[in-house]
């Protein structure tokens, strides 16, 4: 289908230049997305995967361990297309308060990324819509600490931003000028409230993700809380009970397309090969997650079948065994804590279970050694590796 450009251009002035900044026009776009067999098809099996996903949480013993690793795997990888190179490993040693092997400023914000996510899903339990007030609020703990932190947190820019480039005059794409930001970000608002039409939520969240970064309403992190937008979106209209959908890897992975793509919605109207990639990645996406849980589970029971040959010390090691998998790099003295057994005791578990393969010393000292439950921290971390240099 042949659309018009979705937006307008606007002459800017910045020092000693004029520039072309582009104003999308309110969703949904016009006309009307063209639903081919082909592309109605992608989006029922996108929602098939995603109710395949929700029911996982029948299958864990106990979704609250999986979910504290999947979190922090989505803050590694939004993080990583913003240009950080902190690990999963980094970010659990970061959480230890011990010294990761990155800058700190990188694991930093990784961190935030997983506070400003936990923070949003308890605004939306506690009554809050997806609206401006929870966007301003979920980016001032996204930006809190860090290198962002310079970049006025929680407020809509005041001041013209671009990508790519040294200046608009050479950029990339230059978002609205400021003075249009509180307009176009408040048409989005009433879009993610049905208005003026319902339209289905997954469509939903693949719309609006293109239209928040097309507006970029913030100084810096727009990226990062685009794509919380949609895991925001699929739990407050109840699509996942838990937020398990990140779709970080699958843009990561396919960067230069995705880019390609958002660039074709507002030059060419092409919302429906966008759409066609969005519901690919749910596809994807949902069904690795299933695959991940199901490879946590496995690895579970088959470590605890190896533990529970030890006999009388198998109680102890099954509880430092359970902490790990909450917790999977830890001391010997936050196991201690965590599971109220003696710091003797925890160290003679630890004994047991490097015994076993199970977890291995990260470290060589006699006090705070730092152990890894290594084959759950290897299944997380698929897909986070630092990109060669």
């Amino acid at each position: 289908m042949k659309r018009k450009i979705q937006g307008k251009y606007v002459t800017i002035s910045t020092v000693g230049e004029v520039a072309k900044a582009f104003v999308p026009a309110p969703l949904p776009p016009r006309p009307p997305i063209d639903w081919t067999p082909e592309l109605s098809g992608k989006f029922d099996q996108a929602l098939l995967a995603l109710g395949r996903l929700d029911s996982i949480s029948t299958l864990l013993p106990d979704t609250s361990l999986f979910l504290y690793m999947y979190v922090r795997k989505e803050a590694v990888l939004s993080s990583m297309i913003e240009g950080t190179q902190s690990s999963l490993s980094d970010l659990l040693l970061f959480e230890l308060d011990q010294e990761p092997g990155v800058p700190l400023d990188d694991v930093r914000e990784v961190s935030n990324y997983v506070a400003a996510l936990n923070h949003g899903l308890q605004l939306l339990a506690g009554g809050l819509p997806l609206s401006l007030r929870l966007f301003r609020e979920v980016h001032g703990v996204l930006l809190a600490k860090g290198r962002g932190s310079t970049k006025t947190p929680g407020q809509f820019r005041h001041s013209q931003n671009w990508i790519g480039g040294t200046r608009p005059g050479n950029a990339a794409f230059v978002p609205p000028p400021a003075d249009k930001v509180l307009d176009c970000m408040s048409s989005l608002e009433l879009f993610l409230h049905d208005k003026p039409e319902p339209t289905p939520v997954l469509l939903k969240a693949a719309l609006a993700h293109v239209q928040f970064e097309t507006i970029h309403p913030f100084l810096d992190g727009n990226g990062r809380l685009g794509r919380l937008l949609i895991t925001l979106l699929l739990c407050e209209q109840k699509v996942l009970n838990e937020p398990m959908l990140y779709l970080s890897l699958h843009f990561k992975t396919h960067r230069q397309y995705y880019y390609e793509l958002l660039n074709n919605v507002r030059l060419a109207g092409d919302w429906e090969r966008w759409l066609d990639f969005f519901a690919e990645a749910v596809i994807e996406t949902a069904t690795q997650a299933v695959e991940t849980a199901q490879q946590l589970i496995d690895l579970s029971n088959q470590d605890r079948d190896k533990i529970s040959g030890l006999g009388r010390a198998a109680a102890s090691a099954l509880s430092v065994h359970r902490a790990m998998m909450e917790h999977p790099i830890a001391t010997s003295g936050s196991l201690a804590d965590k599971t109220g057994i003696t710091p003797a005791t925890v160290n003679k578990a630890l004994g047991h279970l490097e015994r076993l393969g199970i977890v291995r010393e990260l470290t060589a000292q006699k006090r705070n050694r730092i152990f890894s439950y290594s084959g759950y921290v290897e299944i997380m971390s698929r897909g986070t590796e630092p990109p060669e240099m």
